[in-house]
């Protein structure tokens, strides 16, 4: 199992007030939008990355960060078999990504996915 990139989920009480900023202060721009979630990248260097929630559509609480891995049923059994608490169970969502949430010994939750 071999991480393929890392993006900061940012919570955000105003999607349109914080994509407003990202755009004219950094230059990013919006590659996904999904209403709850908003994805902006670098236009030059697309794995260049930030997400902005207002919450998770299906998950109990907001991740602190999403971790693109290439087998997530790997990561999913190696969370387990370290005794890792699972916030919420590896699931197919319906925008295309399976994953599941891990909490890590600092307590930050990672949202830990793979396309498919």
């Amino acid at each position: 199992m071999a991480v393929m990139r890392v993006v900061p989920d940012l919570k955000s009480a105003a999607l349109d007030r914080a994509k407003a900023f990202y755009t004219a202060v950094l230059g990013l721009r919006v590659v996904m939008d999904l209403g709850w979630i908003v994805t902006l990248a670098d236009p030059d260097r697309p794995g260049v990355q930030v997400s902005l929630m207002t919450h998770d559509a299906t998950a109990p609480v907001t991740p602190a960060a999403s971790v693109e891995v290439d087998d997530v049923d790997a990561a999913y059994a190696a969370a387990v078999a370290a005794g890792a608490e699972i916030v919420h169970p590896l699931t197919d969502e319906p925008w295309g990504v399976r994953r599941f949430f891990v909490r890590d010994p600092d307590g930050h939750v990672l949202n830990v996915l793979a396309h498919r």
